[in-house]
């Protein structure tokens, strides 16, 4: 589904962003592309910090490039005493098979994180084929979505929670 036909913090499926307060939340970004992936960050964490979690709630850590955030999140899953990652990084098409390799590996490392782990991470690796795309998406016409990650986050932070009831 495209950024254009959904807004997450609408009231989809008929509920409403859980309440925050008491969540932690480590975000691991990388350094390659940080002129995307910090205005990515900082959107994220303010709306988490809208959402209640308190910025000492709020772990940040960088790594060098996307594929290093698998290892950052199964670090922070593991040692940084936190309820839900987001993953953010910014991956921009060249003209070498580089983009293919990093995308598919980053997602799969991800993926299988979700699928092993005991803390939900939120996939918020932008995988684009140009500059432009991944400035719409990081504060341009397409909004960012940094703020999608962090609401993301919060629903399965809650959706984990409620199952452990």
């Amino acid at each position: 589904m495209s950024s254009k036909s959904f807004a997450l913090n609408e009231n989809t499926c008929g509920t409403p962003v859980p309440d925050a307060t008491d969540m932690r939340f480590g975000i691991v970004v990388c350094e390659w592309n940080s002129h995307i992936t910090e205005k990515l960050l900082a959107a994220a964490v303010e709306t988490l910090k809208e959402n209640g979690v308190s910025e000492t709630n709020i772990t940040v850590r960088h790594v060098p490039g996307s594929f290093e955030l698998i290892y950052g999140c199964s670090q922070l899953a593991r040692f940084g005493l936190v309820d839900g990652i987001i993953a953010i990084g910014c991956v921009i098409r060249g003209d070498t098979p580089h983009f293919d390799y990093i995308c598919q590996g980053t997602t799969q490392g991800l993926a299988e994180l979700n699928a092993s782990g005991t803390k939900p991470v939120v996939y918020g690796l932008l995988t684009v084929n140009s500059e432009e795309q991944a400035e719409d998406r990081a504060g341009g016409k397409l909004g960012n979505k940094g703020s999608e990650f962090a609401l993301t986050a919060i629903k399965m932070v809650d959706y984990a929670w409620q199952l452990q009831k």
